[in-house]
């Protein structure tokens, strides 16, 4: 599915965006470079749960390898479970080589500031040393990017599962993907759209039901953007990250159990 080039595009904006930001201060440096580096996997992991899982179902059927497949005793709930899983893992595997990528350039960068700082104050007091060196530090590598990244691949399995779920029904993969990039926009657009809404038309019983369906149809993306935390260098709450992964789980056994159900009255 040619995974190779978003490989490769995303270590090629990590490295030519290290060397273009080496002319800012590092605390600018390391918040530009995590904002564009999470922004790109964020994007790319979208793109590739979206593209791989659409042609899941249609290929399979085109190829003719789908009956061959249910002939056997595997019942049909199980072909989209294993469908569903293998694109998770492959989504899984692909951010594990863009963190990687990611946390090396980063680190490169830190390291290559912690000696420029050094060698800068040479000769101010140890204190006055030590406190640039903490302060570089605490711009680079941080503990917040674990959360972080991991609520970007909670986002990509949502969009993997409701990928699926369309793919069921839909006649070609490109009316899936053109369908799932109009609901990605409604979802990073959905929050805005909402706060609008209940402060204009007030916020009673009958509203907050209609938004929670539009939420549950419309997954909200932009609930599963941890970035600008990550930028600020704020720290994340275990009670926020909890709750995000409780709404991730959440939609993904929703759309998944809706794919089960389409795809089980589905004639092939």
């Amino acid at each position: 599915m040619k995974v190779f080039y978003f490989l490769l595009l995303f270590g090629l904006i990590l490295i030519g965006g290290s060397v273009f930001l080496a002319r800012f201060s590092f605390q600018q440096e390391f918040q530009i470079l995590k904002d564009v580096s999470l922004g790109a996997m964020s994007i790319f992991t979208s793109l590739l749960a979206i593209v791989a899982t659409a042609r899941l179902i249609p290929q399979d059927i085109e190829d003719r390898t789908i009956y061959s497949i249910l002939a056997k005793p595997v019942p049909r709930f199980e072909y989209v479970i294993g469908r569903l899983i293998g694109v998770i893992l492959l989504l899984a595997i692909t951010l594990v080589v863009m963190t990687v990528l990611f946390v090396v350039v980063l680190y490169a960068r830190e390291q290559a500031v912690l000696h420029e700082t050094a060698r800068q104050m040479n000769s101010a007091p140890v204190e006055q040393l030590q406190q640039a060196l903490q302060s570089v530090r605490t711009s680079g590598l941080t503990s917040n990017l674990i959360p972080a990244i991991a609520v970007i691949y909670l986002r990509t399995c949502i969009l993997a599962a409701l990928t699926l779920f369309i793919s069921t029904f839909a006649t070609t993969n490109i009316f899936t993907i053109g369908v799932m990039v109009f609901i990605y926009f409604i979802g990073h657009l959905q929050g805005t759209a909402r706060e609008y809404w209940l402060h204009e038309h007030g916020a009673d019983w009958a509203i907050r039901l209609f938004l929670a369906f539009v939420a549950l149809v419309f997954p909200d993306l932009q609930a599963f953007n941890l970035v600008d935390q990550v930028v600020t260098g704020a720290a994340i709450q275990m009670a926020l990250f909890l709750k995000i992964a409780g709404m991730a789980v959440l939609y993904i056994t929703v759309y998944t159990a809706l794919a089960v159900v389409a795809f089980s009255g589905k004639e092939l």
